[in-house]
């Protein structure tokens, strides 16, 4: 397992994070401790969640995931396991915080002290701010609309209650999720002209299906040293190919169709099954070629993966270590020229 440091920061982490959002709701509290106890055997350090998880969110479930983890991390050295989660973001969930989710003073601390009592922990390495809050594209939409502008807290106000939650100890750093360029930048002058925290990095969706991050937030990357944390590797499962033969093959796409949206796209089965074709012509599975792909990928800090099953799990652990020749990276990129990001 490789481990970099994400951004600027001192958080070492495993080029692979394991994602939770099942925990709750697809596994139970026993078969989430069996993966949190496999992935911290082969090397995972970077465990992943949310206050909104798992997925769907319920009223009757949110918060079983951080819940779940609290119960297995109370158990571990503190000092191995470097977590990560997120506050939901505003207008999403009606039954967080009375559906108050703007990113102020009041509604930050009060999600911080929540997550903190469910994982049974004192401190969060990474805090991450779920979606912005304010007009984004999100969940498959891949246009602005102006029309839809609504007020939003500002990114000063944001980061000024951030920052206290990091001098109290409650904190150690800032990330963001589901960013757009302006809003990266917007955020990062901020803390620079303020000396506030500066955010570490950045969860985007990021597969063979979705390269959006390579125009424009790959070089804010690199130029401002804050790193992807890739999510949806898998593109919630349809590269590994299992729905070409079966649209209704059993998975997230269609136990939660409303969080498939983005993969509804007219061009996704062409693309998946052009790369589906690609990995066996060479000898590997599809889920080995999407994966091997992403983590090697110069501008991710850590690739976030999920599973169902422990069965899953080791098989994903296992095809992150497989290296593309560079025939096979060629090949790649003459197919994104084809179908270039049909799942943005």
């Amino acid at each position: 397992m490789n481990f970099v440091n994400l951004g600027k920061s001192d958080l070492r982490v495993s080029s692979v994070c394991l994602g939770t959002m099942t925990f709750g709701q697809q596994n139970s509290e026993a078969e989430a401790h069996e993966q949190l106890d496999h992935a911290l055997a082969q090397g995972i350090n970077f465990i992943d969640t949310a206050e909104m998880y798992p997925v769907p969110p319920k009223a009757e479930t949110t918060g079983a995931t951080e819940r779940i983890i609290g119960t297995w991390l109370k158990h571990q050295a503190r000092e191995r396991v470097v977590l990560a989660t997120k506050a939901a973001g505003t207008g999403r969930i009606a039954w967080i915080r009375d559906g108050t989710l703007t990113f102020d003073r009041k509604n930050l601390r009060a999600a911080v002290d929540g997550s903190l009592d469910r994982l049974q922990t004192d401190y969060i390495d990474l805090y991450q701010l779920h979606w912005p809050d304010r007009n984004v594209p999100t969940f498959g939409q891949y246009q602005f609309e102006p029309e839809k502008e609504r007020a939003f807290v500002s990114f000063l106000e944001t980061l000024q209650a951030l920052d206290e939650l990091v001098k109290e100890g409650k904190i150690r750093h800032i990330g963001l999720s589901n960013e757009t360029p302006w809003g990266v930048m917007q955020f990062l002058q901020t803390a620079e002209a303020q000396g506030l925290p500066r955010i570490v990095s950045i969860q985007n969706a990021y597969s063979l299906l979705n390269r959006t991050w390579e125009m424009g937030l790959a070089e804010i990357g690199h130029r401002e040293q804050v790193s992807l944390l890739a999510y949806s590797p898998l593109a919630f499962g349809f590269l590994s190919g299992k729905y070409l033969a079966d649209p209704k093959a059993r998975g997230r796409a269609t136990l939660f169709g409303a969080f498939a949206q983005r993969y509804t796209k007219v061009n996704v089965p062409l693309a998946v099954a052009a790369y589906v074709e690609l990995a066996r012509r060479h000898g590997m599975t599809p889920v080995q070629l999407a994966l091997s792909f992403v983590v090697s990928r110069w501008f991710v800090g850590s690739m976030i993966i999920g599973a169902t099953t422990l069965a899953q799990l080791k098989e994903n652990i296992t095809a992150c270590a497989l290296p593309l020749a560079e025939d096979v990276l060629q090949e790649i990129e003459a197919l994104h020229l084809r179908y270039t990001n049909p799942a943005p």
